[in-house]
């Protein structure tokens, strides 16, 4: 196991910065996840880390080391493909034993590696066929164990999970929790979908144009998001941004009047703010009740989606893009109707007109009663 350190680190190709001023410490044993939109450095970033490209400028280090400029070989990391890698004409067993017949391992050890590997991943009845006898999802298995016989000291996956079906990328999502569970490795995983961050992650790292946005677990980012980026980015559905300006501050709440002309109560510090100030209000789906209460707004009702164990309705309000509500499974909404929709003041969140999020008073909001 190891613990990584990076410092300064920036990537440019040629005149583009994909990289920019990369801090971040990674403990031993924790499992790390890099979220962000497509183009965001988070797959350069990991290649930096395996060795596959060099770093414009900073330092990393491994266990202390400085590996700015080692060779892969040299870093005791393994890394896994979106693309599983294997070589079609060797069998199961003979792809997760090639590194180590490189290393020139012997045979009894060699058989010992592979073993032990094939039975952390269930693959034990696989090992005699080739990739093309293989579905997605025991290929991708295969692709772990040959990592698994290296004994590296940090696993590396980048985006290893969207070549499979829905329902397999549940089931994977278990299997890679399991084995970080089993293997106690410094993991670093690569994804775009924030729903395998948030179940998988002790950390989570939110970058946007090569640079960290926010790092931290994954309900301190879903509670607690630093600015719009984040709060937009981590959640499913995204949170929901309201636009209004202060109408009045006080100690330990700010009341923000929306275009309608409802005001919404906010518990945050706003101490920072002043009446008239553009602000916007982020409200998650699941933090809207339907009826009228103290702090409500109205909407129409645009679209609904029945999922049986929620209902989503799609609903517009003067000012804002569409709102999305999460209702229960059983509630009677329909497209058309006039919805009045009660929110916990602190449920809410406020961003000011650079984006930055006010700090909550509320550590977790309490839903208002329907």
């Amino acid at each position: 196991m190891a613990d990584l350190q990076l410092r300064g680190v920036g990537k440019s190709f040629g005149a583009a910065a994909v990289l920019k001023d990369i801090d971040l410490a990674i403990k031993d044993g924790e499992f790390i996840v890099f979220v962000g939109p497509s183009g965001c450095g988070k797959s350069t970033l990991l290649r930096i880390i395996a060795g596959l490209e060099p770093l414009s400028e900073g330092t990393l280090m491994i266990d202390g080391a400085i590996m700015s400029g080692a060779s892969p070989a040299e870093r005791g990391v393994a890394m896994v493909f979106q693309s599983y890698a294997l070589y079609p004409h060797m069998t199961v067993y003979e792809n997760m034993a090639f590194c180590l017949r490189l290393a020139r391992k012997k045979r009894g050890e060699i058989k010992q590696a592979v073993g032990d590997a094939a039975a952390i991943l269930a693959i034990e009845d696989l090992l005699t066929r080739k990739p093309a006898a293989l579905s997605g999802g025991q290929r991708q298995r295969v692709a772990i164990g040959r990592a698994i016989v290296r004994q590296p000291r940090v696993f590396l996956f980048d985006e290893p999970l969207s070549n499979l079906d829905a329902a397999l990328r549940v089931r994977m999502r278990y299997e890679f929790a399991k084995l970080h569970q089993d293997l106690k490795t410094t993991m670093i995983y690569v994804t775009h979908d924030q729903v395998e961050a948030m179940t998988l992650a002790d950390r989570i790292v939110v970058l946007a144009g090569g640079r960290i946005e926010q790092v931290g677990a994954p309900m301190d980012l879903y509670q607690h998001p630093c600015n719009l980026f984040v709060a937009g980015f981590i959640g499913s559905p995204k949170m929901n941004f309201i636009a209004g300006v202060v109408a009045k501050i006080a100690a330990d709440h700010a009341q923000v009047r929306l275009a309608t002309g409802d005001e919404l109560r906010v518990d945050v510090d706003a101490g920072g703010a002043k009446t008239g100030d553009v602000v916007t209000v982020g409200v998650r789906a699941e933090n809207f009740a339907i009826g009228e209460g103290e702090n409500s707004i109205r909407v129409a009702v645009k679209f609904v989606e029945s999922l049986g164990s929620a209902t989503f309705a799609y609903a517009a309000m003067a000012g804002t893009d569409d709102l999305t509500i999460q209702a229960p499974g059983e509630a009677n909404i329909t497209p058309g109707q006039n919805l009045s929709l009660t929110v916990a003041s602190g449920g809410c969140h406020l961003f000011d007109a650079d984006g930055r999020a006010f700090r909550r008073i509320l550590a977790a909001p309490d839903k208002p009663a329907v």
